[in-house]
């Protein structure tokens, strides 16, 4: 992509009602742009990093066995009356709507339901089980307060995958495969030493006591309790003698942290199935019930955590794993611009993502433009560095550090 072709642009501002930096970054460095408070919409290089999550997410799904659907948007209330979740006073926090014949359906806010509707056409037999189902698809949450950037929204992309299993151990194994899932994941995207399996409140989903997966924030609205030996915490809500001796924490060894919620998994046991008379024959052909969990991401929620954590004082700093572009390509002057114009041409060729500043602009703007859009990777090509001999800048946006390499010497570090 070349920047003279690139329909958005850096700001020095944003919303003056935008008070997360998550957001504020984002905005200024033209990577999404806000509708109202917890909409924001993905544009091209946001959109980049989003692909780049999601991309992650799906291949650690995948390895597990997950079996990726695309569900719909509005939900039938029939099925959710079936489950005793229609009614406001259990579920207060998700949109309805009417249709034009006066039925009511809701506005995807979480899909065990649906799920659960639509497998029961192929689930028969003990031998049609078990299975992972997942998704990533946008939700819907009626938010009383929209805020924190990408860390609170009414509208968010989120991967929910469901299990399906015939027995209670079978259920457990999936269950913890998938939460070993989730730390790779957390770990490809450069959080995996700050990111906890936090135990907490089941909510709405179970009786039992859930994980969730907390990432360490100063701009985090969740107090966690952390054994930074064992590597995993218990959330604030939880936190009493019984469930600490249940977990083998120790109160005394644990150390209080703010974190943000990233990623979440359940065990609705057979909750869901049973209210949706969704049963399977044995191989001796009696009918049993079938163990469901749910395991939930927070995909845009981790570009927002992601630009909290890895932001400077200049701007972003991507992680190569999810960074738009690999490499921001500057050219100087007349004779920089023709080199850069070739180099361009060769990077791509060879399959490099570069975001290559070809703009008539003064090299400063385009320099700080490149640190406030976080590219791990910045080269320079300008005149003077050609005439000292076929040299290239190579900047380094992490750590800032500036070395000038031959051409040989910078297609090896970037191949």
């Amino acid at each position: 992509m070349r920047i003279s072709q690139l329909f958005t642009k850096t700001s020095k501002t944003f919303p003056g009602d935008e008070t997360a930096r998550n957001a504020q970054l984002l905005i200024q460095a033209g990577f999404i742009h806000k509708e109202m408070a917890g909409v924001y919409a993905y544009l091209p290089l946001g959109l980049r990093v989003l692909e780049k999550i999601k991309q992650i997410v799906r291949e650690e799904m995948n390895a597990i066995g997950g079996q990726e659907v695309l569900m719909t948007t509005l939900q039938p209330k029939d099925i959710w009356e079936k489950t005793d979740r229609w009614d406001d006073k259990k579920v207060d926090n998700w949109f309805k709507t009417k249709l034009a014949n006066g039925s009511e359906v809701g506005v995807g806010l979480t899909h065990e339901e649906p799920i659960v509707d639509a497998v029961s056409a192929f689930v028969n037999s003990y031998k049609d089980l078990p299975f992972f189902v997942y998704q990533i698809a946008p939700k819907f949450r009626n938010e009383l307060r929209a805020k924190s950037g990408l860390l609170r929204g009414r509208e968010f992309l989120m991967k929910d995958m469901y299990s399906f299993s015939r027995t209670q151990e079978e259920h457990e194994a999936k269950y913890e495969s998938a939460v070993e899932a989730y730390h790779r994941v957390y770990q490809r995207l450069g959080l995996g030493e700050i990111t906890y399996r936090t135990y907490a409140d089941g909510g709405i989903f179970t009786n039992r006591l859930s994980d969730e997966f907390q990432t360490l924030s100063e701009v985090g609205e969740d107090k966690i309790f952390v054994d930074e030996v064992k590597k995993i915490g218990i959330n604030e809500e939880v936190m009493t003698d019984e469930n600490l001796a249940k977990l083998g924490l120790n109160r005394d060894e644990l150390i209080e942290k703010k974190a943000v919620e990233v990623g979440n998994t359940f065990h609705l046991e057979s909750k869901y199935t049973d209210a949706l008379e969704l049963f399977y024959t044995d191989e001796s052909g009696s009918r049993q019930s079938i163990i469901m969990g749910c395991y939930g991401i927070g995909v845009s929620r981790l570009v927002g955590v992601i630009a909290e954590h890895f932001s400077d004082d200049k701007g972003l700093v991507w992680p190569e794993a999810v960074a738009p572009y690999k490499v921001y390509l500057v050219s100087i002057g007349d004779n920089g611009k023709a080199e850069a114009d070739t180099l361009y041409d060769e990077l791509t060729d060879k399959g490099v993502e570069v975001l290559y500043d070809d703009r008539d602009e003064r090299p400063g703007t385009k320099f700080a433009d490149s640190e406030l859009m976080g590219v791990p990777l910045r080269v320079t090509v300008s005149d003077r560095l050609l005439e000292s001999g076929d040299r290239y800048e190579f900047t380094t946006r992490a750590t800032g550090e500036t070395v000038t390499l031959t051409r040989s010497e910078l297609l090896a570090k970037l191949m």
